[in-house]
Order: structure tokens, then C-alpha cells, then sequence
């Protein structure tokens, strides 16, 4: 997992996170697979874009679940940059030989419709572009929902958890295929 607060799991505690989740997951559905979770909360992509190599050097996964873009929309950065430091991510993952899912963020429609529009544009045109899976939006069902929103309003709580996990599930099962039978 290569994310920002929303993977690392910020404001609660770490084995509610949906990253721990899906460790159990995999394990329950007989994968082998060990979930690395190296996301970092407050992390944009362009932080990703500078850390990516060094990473994947280090963990060498067989799949990159990248989960990056919400600081840089809460920050009001340009998409076109948003969409550039994706693909190089993605690029550099590939590269490696790592598949790589895509989980899509939207921001609060407070930035203006042609920005937020801009901004998950950004998302689609990445996944495209580079050939990979992707969702549209990873916190489905959760953001606008108060009981499962911490008192801060961005980040999810442990009740939210699953059902953050539920959203990418499916692309990760099928990026990762069948499970090995062991």
C-alpha cells in the first residue's frame, strides 16, 4: 500500500485500519500475500513521485496499491501535476514489475466544480493512460456519511474501515488473480 492518512490508518488505531484488514482478508481467502503498508499521512503525490523508487527497491511488491491525491487536492494543486506525479508512480511500479491498482479521490465540491472535475479527471487519465485498474472513488459510501467520519470530517473511523476495504477489494482480487492453492 503506497497511500497517504487514508491508508496509514490516521486517528485510529492501526489494526482497525483497512490496510490490516486487508491482510486478514487475503489470509481468510488463501492468498500468501503480505500487505506492506507504506503509506505516510500527509503524503501528496508529489511526495510519492520522489520516494516511489526507493520503495519499491525495498519492498519489491508483486502489487502496488496507490492510494495518493487527496492532500494534493486539499491543497489546491493543479491537477495536470496531480495527474504527472501519478503516472510517474505508476510508471515507476511497472517498471519494477509491480502491477499496480489506482484508488480515485474526490475533494469537497467547495473547490468549484471545474477544479474538482479537473481533479478527478486527473485519476481517470492517469489509470488510462498507464493501462491500469482503478476506482473512481475509494471512500464510496464513507465521506459524506458523519458516523463514519472522524470529528475532523476527512478522515474515516475504524467503523468505516471495512467498508473502505469493500471498495478495493475487487480490483485488488482481480490484479491479484486466483489464490494459490497451498
Amino acid at each position: 500500500m503506497f497511500g497517504d492518512s487514508l491508508s496509514a490508518g490516521y486517528g485510529i488505531d492501526v489494526d482497525q485500519s483497512w490496510g490490516a484488514l486487508l491482510q486478514d482478508r487475503l489470509e481468510s481467502e488463501g492468498y500468501e500475500h503480505r500487505v506492506i503498508n507504506a503509506s505516510i499521512s500527509g503524503e501528496t503525490t508529489e511526495g510519492g513521485a520522489t520516494r516511489i523508487s526507493g520503495a519499491l527497491e525495498r519492498f519489491q511488491p508483486e502489487l502496488v496499491i496507490l492510494e495518493l491525491g487527496g492532500n494534493d487536492g486539499l491543497r489546491g494543486f493543479p491537477p495536470e501535476r496531480l495527474e504527472e506525479n501519478l503516472r510517474r508512480i505508476i510508471s515507476a511500479s511497472k517498471a519494477s514489475g509491480a502491477e499496480v491498482v489506482l484508488l480515485g479521490i474526490r475533494i469537497p465540491m467547495n473547490y468549484g466544480p471545474r477544479y474538482s472535475s479537473a481533479f478527478e479527471r486527473a485519476f481517470r487519465d492517469a489509470a488510462e493512460s498507464e493501462g491500469i485498474a482503478w476506482i473512481e472513488f475509494f471512500m464510496e459510501g464513507v465521506a459524506l456519511n458523519e458516523e463514519l467520519m472522524q470529528d475532523d470530517g476527512i478522515h474515516p473511523n475504524a467503523e468505516a474501515q471495512p467498508l473502505l476495504l469493500d471498495n478495493a477489494w475487487p480490483i485488488i482480487a482481480a490484479s491479484l488473480g486466483t489464490p494459490s492453492a497451498g
